[in-house]
C-alpha cells in the first residue's frame, strides 16, 4: 500500500491534488485480504497481517469485512484503507515537510504571474527540486517575455541577482516557463516547450557541423531572439608548399568562412580524435580537419569540397558508423579509413564498452560496412564492443592512410 503511494507521490499525482484537487478524495485502496481458507490453514499470519495494518491506522483508516464465518468463526479484516485527502496519504510515504515546501513555492510563483500556477501543475517534483531557483527562473521568463528580441549575447543579459551562469545551467525550465507565459496569452502556443523553445540534448559530436539551432544553447539563443557564436571548423593544411597564412597551418574558421575558401589540395581527411589530427604528418595535397560529430551543416555549404577525395576516420563502433553515414548524406563520395574488421580485430586488447550502442537502420554504407555495422549493432564481437581510434597504433594507422590512395 504504501508502495502505491510512494508510485503516486513520484508521478507527482498527490502534489498536484494538493495544489488543485481534482476530487479524487476520499480515496479507497482495495486491500487483497486472507480468504477463509488462509485463515483455516494459518490463522496465526492471517492474525499478523490484519494487526499491522490496525497498528498503521492515522494517515488512513480501514474498511472492514467479515471473513470465515461458517468455517473458524466470523472475523473482522481489513478489506479497504480510506485516505481522507491527499495530505493524508502523502504523510504514509513521510513527504508531508516537502509537499508543504511545493504549496509555498507554487504560491510564490503564482504570485509572480497567474500562469506559472500551470507550470507547478505539470512539473511539481521539478519545482521541488529547484527550490528558490524555480522564482529565478520565472524572472528570467518575465524579462523574456518583456524582451522577445534582445538581439544580445546570453552573458550580456543584465537582470538583478541573475549571473548568465545560472541562464545556462537552467535553460530548459527557462524555455518551460516562458511558453506557460506564452500560453496565457496566445491559446496557439500550448504544446511542448521543446517544440517553441528546443532544449534537448544535441547527440554526441564536435564543433564540426553543428548547426545554428542544433546545441542546447544555440537552439536556446534562436528560440529567445539572443545572438550565438558562429559554428567553427578547425583544419591542418598537412602540404607546407601551400601558402595559408604565414606560418599558420592549424587554424579556426567560421564555417561561413570556411564554405569560401578556395585552397589547393585534393585529398580531405576528417578525424574526431584532437591528437590523431594534431600528429597527422605532412601530405601534399591533403587537408585535415577536427571533428565531425553528428550533423554537417558547415560542410555542406563547403562547395569546394565535392571536388575532393574526403576521408574519414572514426571510432570503430555503431555511433562510429551512424556519424559516415550521415556525412555521406552531406557528401556522397566520403570513403571511411581504418573502420574495417582487421583492424578491429587487430586490436582485440583495446576493446572498450560503448556507452549507449545505436540500432538505427543505416543505408548510405556499403555493403562491408554495413555487415560490420550489423555485427556490432547485434553483439557479434560481444556486448557493445568498441575500439576507440586514439587507441590504434599509430605504425598501423599511417600505413593504411598511406595505402588509401
Amino acid at each position: 500500500m504504501r508502495a502505491q503511494s510512494q508510485k503516486a507521490w513520484g508521478s507527482g499525482a498527490l502534489l498536484r491534488e494538493v495544489l488543485e484537487p481534482g476530487g479524487l478524495y476520499p480515496r479507497r485502496r482495495p486491500l487483497k485480504r486472507p480468504t477463509a481458507a488462509t485463515l483455516r490453514s494459518d490463522y496465526a499470519a492471517a492474525s499478523a497481517w490484519a494487526a499491522e495494518l490496525f497498528g498503521a491506522v492515522g494517515p488512513f483508516s480501514l474498511e472492514t469485512a467479515e471473513v470465515g464465518r461458517t468455517t473458524v468463526g466470523a472475523n473482522q479484516l481489513p478489506a479497504a484503507a480510506i485516505f481522507a485527502d491527499a495530505e493524508a496519504e502523502i504523510a504514509l510515504v513521510g513527504k508531508a515537510k516537502e509537499a508543504a515546501r511545493f504549496l509555498e513555492l507554487a504560491r510564490a510563483l503564482a504570485s509572480l504571474h497567474s500562469s506559472f500556477r500551470a507550470w507547478a501543475l505539470k512539473r511539481p517534483l521539478k519545482l521541488l527540486e529547484l527550490g528558490a531557483d524555480a522564482l529565478t527562473a520565472a524572472r528570467v521568463a518575465l524579462w523574456l517575455r518583456d524582451n522577445p528580441e534582445p538581439g544580445i549575447y546570453v552573458r550580456q543579459l543584465g537582470i538583478p541577482g541573475v549571473h548568465t551562469k545560472f541562464i545556462e545551467n537552467h535553460r530548459a525550465v527557462i524555455s518551460e516557463l516562458a511558453l506557460a507565459l506564452r500560453a496565457n496569452s496566445e491559446p496557439s502556443a500550448i504544446g511542448p516547450a521543446d517544440e517553441a523553445f528546443p532544449d534537448s540534448s544535441a547527440e554526441p559530436g564536435s564543433l564540426l557541423g553543428l548547426t545554428q539551432a542544433r546545441t542546447p544553447a544555440a537552439r536556446f539563443a534562436a528560440g529567445h531572439g539572443f545572438l550565438h557564436p558562429p559554428e567553427l571548423v578547425r583544419f591542418r593544411l598537412l602540404d607546407p608548399a601551400v601558402p595559408l597564412l604565414g606560418q599558420a597551418r592549424d587554424v579556426t574558421v567560421t564555417a561561413e568562412a570556411f564554405s569560401t575558401l578556395s585552397l589547393p589540395v585534393t585529398r580531405v581527411l576528417i578525424t574526431e580524435n584532437l591528437v590523431n589530427f594534431l600528429a597527422l604528418p605532412e601530405r601534399s595535397d591533403t587537408l585535415a580537419i577536427y571533428g565531425g560529430g553528428y550533423g554537417f551543416s558547415s560542410l555542406r555549404d563547403a562547395g569546394w569540397l565535392l571536388g575532393c577525395e574526403v576521408l574519414y576516420w572514426g571510432d570503430l563502433d555503431t555511433h562510429g558508423f551512424r556519424i559516415l553515414d550521415q556525412l555521406r548524406a552531406v557528401h556522397p563520395q566520403v570513403v571511411s579509413v581504418l573502420m574495417d574488421e582487421a583492424t578491429l580485430l587487430a586490436h582485440r586488447d583495446a576493446w572498450v564498452r560503448e556507452p549507449t550502442p545505436s540500432k538505427a537502420v543505416l543505408s548510405r554504407l556499403t555493403a562491408e560496412e554495413s555487415a560490420l555495422y550489423e555485427r556490432l549493432r547485434d553483439d557479434a564481437f560481444g556486448v557493445a564492443v568498441r575500439l576507440e581510434q586514439e587507441l590504434v597504433p599509430w605504425d598501423w594507422a599511417l600505413e593504411r592512410l598511406d595505402t588509401s590512395r
